[in-house]
């Protein structure tokens, strides 16, 4: 007769903290240890932020003006008619989700705005080229022909990026084009080895 285990399915498709498949947690220190949790909930309340942030902006409820961030990435995306999380798709191997986008074909001018909602500061635009990008790709759009409104929101600050280069956006055009391409490629190789066997 074979062992009798305990049945957990009401666990099936959560993670525990001290999980043994993440077992870094046998190094931590005690202030380590609450670091990790309190990051974790911050995402958990990012998660929800945005949440928010889409349904006031597919409903257009306008948030009082009083510099707090969520307000701000909220009634500026509505001011500017900007569309909340929008998936930008050039390939399976990809894609990604802009929290707000816009475009203005009369000025071609992209607007893109990201709301992060860690307590870091690291505020790098890189997400948002890479954003910039993928619209291009998807929408057929000349990187070199438009101009851009690339905005962080964080800590009740908002950092517009000055003079966003076409060519930065034109030169990650090229790099999704290509590791693309290559990714393809190895995945036609692993299907061939894998046939061969």
């Amino acid at each position: 007769m074979s062992f009798t285990f305990n049945d957990h399915s009401n666990l099936d498709g959560t993670h525990a903290y001290l999980s043994a498949s993440s077992h870094s947690w046998l190094n931590y220190s005690d202030d380590h240890m609450r670091e990790v949790y309190f990051n974790q909930l911050m995402k958990q309340r990012g998660t929800q932020l945005h949440a928010f942030a889409e349904m006031a902006n597919r409903l257009g409820i306008k948030m009082p003006r009083n510099h707090k961030t969520i307000n701000e990435f909220i009634n500026d995306g509505l001011g500017y008619n900007m569309s909340s999380e929008v998936v930008l798709y050039y390939s399976p191997n990809c894609y990604g989700t802009a929290d707000l986008i816009g475009f203005d074909e009369k000025r071609n001018l992209l607007r893109i705005f990201d709301l992060k909602t860690g307590l870091k500061d690291v505020l790098e635009f890189g997400q948002l080229h890479i954003y910039a990008a993928l619209f291009c790709l998807e929408y057929s759009k000349d990187p070199m022909k438009l101009q851009y409104d690339l905005r962080l929101y964080q800590n009740d600050e908002v950092r517009q990026e000055e003079d966003t280069d076409p060519s930065e956006i034109r030169d990650i055009v090229e790099l999704i084009m290509h590791f693309d391409g290559m990714i393809n490629d190895m995945k036609d190789e692993a299907r061939s080895s894998r046939a061969i066997l």
